[in-house]
């Protein structure tokens, strides 16, 4: 048996809903563990359990400023509000995230020599006109659209990678991540599962913008960290689809978290929000063939854990309230 041997990763944007999963799966695999954020969407309480591991390490900064001089093997870049209403919110902020922070992260890649995944997204399609969506299909983006700072910030981002890559040598991985959701979502997150779940377990509408009949694929967060640490150990340099390809409308998640929350939510329709993508399914066939990923948790059987999660976050106990969200950075590594 070869002999285990520590890496040290860095994680952008690790305090995160993904980022922090993946820095407990990291770390249970015996890795020290950088995680990197600004807490503008990210909260210190989901590194909380890890305030007295000695391979874990805090660092309070903004990706798109110069970062502090580290020394990696691994970079997982997920460092960028990934929610309309977060990403909206200031679409130059979104665009520097997307772009500068992709630069420095490139930058410490090649001085280090780490290998770097970029967490792009299924939105570089935009509302596609190919359905499902492969990774060779280029995409229905309006560049002037309220989701361009995101979509157009994430595509380039890719051809950054790209570029490094060419001209001095990158190392990169590039996963293309569709609809995700799982514990540790933010009640504000803005995307339609934490929004249904929330609205129900209030006994509030449930908000379906349009008839409906839009759709999504939706991914539990574990079998998307399975991807991620895939597709970084294996020799795929091409961007990678990672998503569920289950489809479901809109009306089909709502009746279904009503059922599984017992809520007696009635549903309120609205207009459908600009370039809001009418359909939404990842074609994994590259992922299945290249990394021998495919998710295994069904919707069902993924919304129970994050319904309990949204129980707690929602109405939350007198324990979990007494914890403020501004704690301090547990240790800060930088040289």
């Amino acid at each position: 048996m070869p002999s285990f041997h520590q890496k040290t990763v860095l994680v952008t944007g690790g305090a995160g809903f993904l980022g922090s999963h993946l820095c407990d799966r990291l770390l249970g695999e015996g890795h020290k563990v950088l995680s990197l954020d600004n807490f503008h969407t990210g909260s210190r309480l989901n590194h909380l359990h890890h305030a007295d591991n000695p391979d874990f390490s805090l660092i309070e900064a903004d990706v798109a400023d110069p970062l502090p001089h580290l020394q990696v093997d691994e970079i997982y870049h997920l460092a960028c509000p990934a929610s309309p209403p977060h990403y909206q919110e200031s679409p130059v902020s979104t665009l520097r995230t997307c772009l500068l922070g992709a630069i420095n992260v490139l930058d410490l890649a090649v001085r280090t020599g780490a290998r770097v995944m970029l967490a792009s997204t299924s939105e570089v399609y935009g509302d596609p006109l190919v359905h499902p969506q492969p990774e060779g299909y280029f995409g229905n983006v309006n560049s002037f659209g309220e989701r361009a700072c995101y979509d157009e910030g994430k595509r380039a981002a890719e051809a950054l990678f790209h570029a490094y890559a060419g001209e001095k040598g990158a190392d990169i991985r590039i996963v293309r991540i569709f609809n995700t959701y799982g514990p540790r979502m933010q009640p504000d997150d803005g995307r339609v599962v934490s929004n249904f779940v929330v609205e129900a377990l209030q006994d509030q509408p449930i908000t379906i913008y349009g008839d409906g009949s839009q759709t999504r694929s939706f991914c539990y967060v574990d079998d998307l960290i399975e991807g991620f640490v895939r597709l970084m150990a294996s020799d795929v340099r091409t961007p990678v689809n990672l998503g569920n390809p289950g489809e479901f409308t809109m009306t089909e998640l709502a009746a279904l978290v009503v059922a599984m929350t017992g809520s007696r939510s009635p549903i309120s329709y609205l207009p459908l929000p600009a370039d809001d993508p009418r359909r939404r399914q990842p074609d994994i066939s590259k992922a299945e063939r290249l990394l021998g990923w495919k998710p295994t948790v069904s919707l069902e059987a993924g919304l129970g854990p994050t319904i309990a999660h949204f129980r707690k976050a929602v109405v939350p106990s007198t324990a979990s309230a007494s914890l403020p969200d501004d704690l301090p950075p547990f240790s800060v590594a930088a040289e």
